[in-house]
């Protein structure tokens, strides 16, 4: 987890540490299952059934894209996960049922997956026989773990992004912020601080990417608000912010996490 970081001097001291803590992270955590269920599905929206107008409106084409976590680790069935928690909330957002007939989404992740897999994996993938409205990413903390370089980061974003648009026809992508790894509750410290440390400053890539980009949106997950609205305070609760392997989200996250992607896609659809 931790081999061949590039390390200050207080890191260099730490360093037989970080590599033991990292090395006990890998051999004694949880390895959850992806969840099961769909991974594709065709929803008709209530409303399309009202006027032959509504019903003549297009499809929303959603594709959920990224890591074990866009994948739903952490839950037992894609309906508990990110995936399975989003459609049902954009099926209640006005913008999207004033403009489209259905939603037809599809999810391609895979625990592990890091930038250069993801971009490997639309390079195979078959082109879609109509353009992707939304593309919502998940991508870093294995980029973090991996020691991904920033400028590597930077470039396998930006050939994403550019495969996206030019094989997917994406017309809007989001890429959501990498969590907060400094509170993961299965990093001790003082790895927790060193490998937090390292997924900021490939945030704050991720951010300046998405600013430099046509269509591209970077959505700051707002972890401290998701754990006022579950327990009054900024505080996170681990028990119930985490699943058990102390990595991945828990159900209740995932249900936080997709209520404000389905915000920021009802804005982006106003536009």
């Amino acid at each position: 987890m931790v081999a061949s970081l590039n390390l200050s001097k207080k890191d260099m001291l730490l360093a037989p540490i970080y590599l033991y803590q990292g090395i006990k992270v890998k051999r004694d955590t949880v390895r959850l299952p992806e969840p099961t269920g769909e991974r594709c599905g065709r929803v008709t929206l209530v409303s399309a059934t009202k006027t032959p107008a509504q019903a003549s409106k297009p499809a929303l084409q959603l594709m959920i894209v990224g890591d074990s976590a866009a994948a739903g680790v952490g839950t037992l069935t894609q309906q508990e996960a990110l995936a399975g928690k989003l459609i049902p909330i954009l099926q209640q957002q006005p913008v999207i049922h004033s403009q489209f007939a259905e939603i037809v989404w599809s999810l391609q992740a895979t625990t592990g997956h890091t930038s250069f897999d993801i971009l490997r994996r639309l390079y195979v993938l078959s082109a879609p026989s109509q353009p992707v409205d939304l593309m919502v990413l998940s991508v870093g903390v294995n980029d973090t773990t991996a020691n991904v370089s920033p400028d590597q980061w930077q470039q396998q974003l930006e050939q994403i992004i550019a495969i996206a648009q030019r094989k997917f026809g994406a017309r809007k992508i989001v890429f959501s912020s990498l969590p907060p790894m400094a509170q993961m509750p299965a990093l001790p410290a003082p790895l927790n601080a060193f490998i937090g440390a390292k997924a900021m400053a490939l945030d704050k890539v991720l951010q300046n990417v998405c600013q430099a980009q046509g269509g591209v949106h970077y959505m700051a997950a707002d972890f401290a608000m998701m754990a006022e609205m579950h327990s009054g305070s900024g505080s996170i609760d681990s028990a119930a912010m985490f699943a058990s392997d102390g990595f991945h989200p828990s159900s209740l996250t995932y249900g936080l996490w997709a209520q404000q992607l389905a915000a920021l896609i009802a804005q982006l659809l106003e536009r």
